[in-house]
């Protein structure tokens, strides 16, 4: 019975925190630049951090890209597995009186957020690779994550399982590199 009543009042506390949110779509300035960041985070943004890469560090870091290459791989794959296995419904598909789609998402599920997966993830390795891009990529990072749960697309702890993933998988690789006699 107290693991149930645990579960209900997570389930509840992580539907509050989208919907508190999910609110801030009212405003329509808060809504196209939120809807920005997610357009910006499906890949265009992250392209745009790896050219700045190779213009500061030359392409002696062409190796690091594909450790980022090889992070998004199995990020992709461990993100497949979860939102086919967990099937999680998306917040607005479920509390559709509480909570407005803001943008639509590229897929159907909801758990974990791929978008915070992958902006965790060339964050770290990014940054690893070049500290002086941090200073844009920890912001946006940020956004894209807070973009997830406001577009009514992602609960809090879709966010923060994705972001988990995405650093276990950015660190696993950073310390994988040494093994492989590669520095990254």
């Amino acid at each position: 019975m107290k693991l149930y009543n645990a579960k209900t009042k997570f389930l509840e506390m992580d539907l509050k925190g989208c919907v508190v949110l999910n609110h801030l779509l009212h405003s329509k300035s808060i809504a196209a630049f939120f809807k920005m960041i997610s357009r910006l985070g499906n890949g265009v943004f992250w392209y745009v951090m790896i050219i700045a890469t190779w213009l500061l560090q030359g392409l002696i870091y062409s190796l690091q890209m594909l450790y980022l290459v090889l992070g998004s791989t199995i990020g992709t794959i461990l993100y497949k597995i979860l939102k086919t296995k967990t099937s999680r419904p998306r917040p607005y598909q479920v509390h559709h009186q509480l909570i407005c789609l803001g943008e639509h998402p590229l897929d159907y599920y909801s758990f974990p957020s791929g978008h915070t997966l992958h902006a965790v993830m060339a964050t770290i390795l990014l940054g690893y690779a070049v500290p002086l891009l941090l200073i844009l990529m920890l912001p946006f990072t940020i956004l894209v994550a807070l973009s997830r749960m406001i577009l009514g697309l992602h609960y809090p702890s879709d966010v923060v399982i994705g972001a988990v993933i995405g650093a276990t998988v950015a660190i696993s690789v950073i310390s994988l590199a040494p093994a492989f006699n590669i520095s990254l």
